[in-house]
């Protein structure tokens, strides 16, 4: 019943095979599997966003996923939003606006900008922060991040 499984999908452009039991979560083989430390794990039960990851370009919350959930497909962490040599228009903008303090909620909140980027420009301030709202900061106080949203819109 918890015989282990071979995994195939692609990470950041790559294909990875990876060995899993059933009840691992995409979370726990992001990081301690693939060694890719940007996604942050808080609150384990799908509230905070620090976990997102984009699966086929959706964000979702990879502590929520069983990993054998993921075969086939393709996930893209914090550390492969970007092009070789130049960063992502969300972790410009996050630098730029000084969207982030202690850097814990980061990760998820660039992912989720990832997903909204191509729809940002049209988004009013109360979609936007809606869109926003699934993921917890406990720094900022969201004024930074929403400017730093506006700031990464096409």
């Amino acid at each position: 019943m918890n015989d282990p499984h071979l995994l195939t999908l692609t990470v950041n452009g790559a294909e990875e095979e990876v060995v899993v039991e059933p009840r691992r979560t995409l979370a726990d083989v992001v990081r301690h599997d693939l060694r890719l430390t940007g996604t942050h794990v808080g609150c384990e039960h799908g509230v905070c966003g620090a976990c997102n990851v984009l699966l086929d370009g959706r964000a979702v919350r990879a502590c929520l996923l069983f990993a054998v959930q993921v075969d086939g497909h393709a996930v893209t962490t914090v550390e492969g939003l970007g092009e070789e040599g130049a960063s992502h228009p969300a972790q410009t903008a996050f630098v730029e606006h000084g969207a982030l303090q202690c850097g814990f909620c980061t990760p998820g909140f660039l992912v989720s900008l990832a997903e909204l980027l191509p729809e940002l420009a049209g988004l009013e301030d109360s979609a936007l922060r809606e869109s926003l709202s699934g993921n917890i900061c406990r720094c900022t106080g969201y004024q930074a991040i929403v400017a730093a949203a506006r700031g990464a819109a096409p």
